[in-house]
């Protein structure tokens, strides 16, 4: 008797895989359970007994099951999917594999599954969210570069979809949100560039349109007029712009008159060209200027020579995110699902 002849349940302890499309029923015949009991089991229900949803989604996982979408759809109006909208360039430095490491953590042990739904250049940010929307590709999605009055907000919530935005918008309605306190991350950071002894300090801004990028510059602000040092703000260059061009105009900035002596880095890679061009413009890091930067990366600590680094984890605001979708979809309020992480100064802990 060759191992396909054997009855279902020994073929499955025997770690044989049944041919074709494996199904409900499939599970069920090689478990022993009813259909009913297996779709409980894969779907977490809480009356199962641990041991029984470990066994049948051991057993689903071997043989590749996956759920019928378009029947789900049909029967409950869910897909079970959670859509995460991302820009080709937000790759860098790892944010987006970060942001997906921390969202299917949160996923994990759930019936849901993330799909990556891309924005390219020169596409409206709206254009994909209305695609998941009016097609009912998930039953949640996640986005990024929120802008102040952001029009994928309104969007949203006008169409009641469960969503969770990386960033804040000024729209007076409550939405869900997790963010990185970018106020608090440039007072800090330019308070410690006044412990450093700098008297005017300077950042390159995200663009103007995006909502942190206020608030990075009302911390710089706040912290320089309180210190009674000079602010300015980089001019011809964004976060967007091409690492080179950053960099020609640190250089070009280090040799006029009055030039900045403190820096703030808005993220490792447009830290890494300021670095660059204050190294090539003359100026000596750690001695006559300095530089406080963020850091997501474990990559960039072998690039900052002289710089200081505050620690952005967007792992954790991944999981945040994931979170706090999965809440929205249950039910729960938007104005109650927003999560807020403040920096940490590593300066601040030592003796």
């Amino acid at each position: 008797m060759s191992e396909h002849d054997l009855p279902a349940p020994l073929r499955a302890k025997r770690g044989v895989k049944p041919s074709g499309k494996p199904t409900l029923k499939t599970i069920a015949q090689m478990t022993g359970l009813a259909v009913t009991t297996i779709s409980r089991a894969l779907n977490n229900a809480p009356e199962l007994a641990q041991d029984t949803r470990d066994r049948v989604q051991k057993i689903a996982a071997e043989i590749g099951y996956l759920p019928d979408r378009a029947a789900l759809r049909l029967k409950t109006g869910r897909t079970n999917v959670l859509a995460l909208v991302l820009e080709p360039d937000e790759q860098i430095y790892g944010f987006g594999s970060s942001l997906v490491t921390g969202l299917t953590e949160a996923m994990r042990e759930t019936p849901f599954h993330l799909v990556i739904t891309p924005l390219f250049r020169n596409v409206p940010s709206i254009d994909p969210i209305r695609h998941i929307v009016r097609n009912r590709m998930a039953d949640g999605v996640v986005f990024s570069k929120v802008e102040t009055f952001d029009d994928r907000i309104p969007f949203l919530l006008d169409n009641d979809f469960p969503f969770v935005s990386h960033g804040r918008s000024l729209w007076p309605e409550g939405h869900p949100f997790a963010d990185f306190d970018n106020e608090a991350f440039a007072y800090g950071a330019v308070k410690r560039l006044v412990q450093k002894g700098c008297r005017k300090v300077s950042i390159v801004l995200p663009d103007s349109a995006l909502t942190y990028t206020e608030h990075l510059k009302t911390g710089m602000q706040r912290a320089a007029a309180e210190a009674g040092i000079e602010c300015e703000f980089a001019a011809d260059v964004t976060l967007g712009s091409p690492t080179d061009a950053i960099r020609t105009y640190v250089i070009k900035r280090a040799k006029r008159p009055a030039p900045p002596d403190g820096y703030v880095g808005a993220s490792e890679l447009s830290a890494l060209a300021i670095i660059g061009g204050l190294n090539d413009g003359g100026s000596i890091m750690g001695k006559t200027v300095h530089v406080v930067t963020k850091q997501a990366s474990p990559l960039f600590a072998q690039f900052r020579p002289g710089a200081e680094t505050v620690f952005e984890d967007f792992g954790k605001a991944g999981f945040n995110l994931g979170s706090l979708l999965l809440r929205r979809i249950a039910g729960e309020p938007a104005e109650d699902l927003q999560a807020l992480e403040m920096p940490h100064f590593p300066w601040l802990d030592q003796p």
